[in-house]
């Protein structure tokens, strides 16, 4: 009796092991936002310590996943374009709402100027249009990144 006893808690504590060690291995996901550790994450391009909860970026590689942290809209444009990143047009990429600090998808954000970020670049998402003040000028995606990475054009 005390050998089934023993069995059956054997069984059990191997059944909780593998299905522990089961979680551990399932993949994350390419699309998902990921936990962002606010005053330890660094931001990939200036190694500024990731704490503005209000215009913090995260973009993620389509192709494996992997994530990296921008302090400001600013960085990740200037690191889209000085490494060449070859899959920056299928990136998926969160951004926090200026008002809220909700994970908002930056490509359909609606961005507004003259904001005080964290490197001084002023743009700001916006989850809807009608979150900017009126007579703000109101920018896409792919405008706020043409006037980082190419101010005179």
């Amino acid at each position: 009796m005390m050998k089934n006893k023993l069995k059956t808690m054997a069984l059990l504590v191997l059944g909780v092991v593998v299905m522990t060690g089961m979680n551990g291995c399932e993949k994350t996901s390419k699309t998902a936002i990921s936990e962002v550790h606010w005053d330890r994450d660094m931001c990939t391009r200036c190694v500024m310590v990731v704490s503005d909860r209000k215009n913090t970026v995260q973009l993620k590689n389509p192709n494996n996943g992997k994530t990296y942290m921008f302090d400001d809209i600013g960085c990740m444009a200037l690191w889209l374009d000085e490494e060449h990143i070859p899959w920056r047009d299928k990136a998926v990429v969160w951004i926090t709402d200026v008002d809220t600090g909700e994970w908002i998808d930056a490509k359909k954000a609606f961005y507004d100027t003259n904001n005080v970020t964290p490197m001084s670049f002023g743009y700001s998402a916006h989850k809807t249009k009608e979150s900017i003040k009126p007579n703000e000028e109101i920018l896409s995606y792919d405008e706020v990144l043409k006037r980082i990475t190419h101010p005179s054009k």
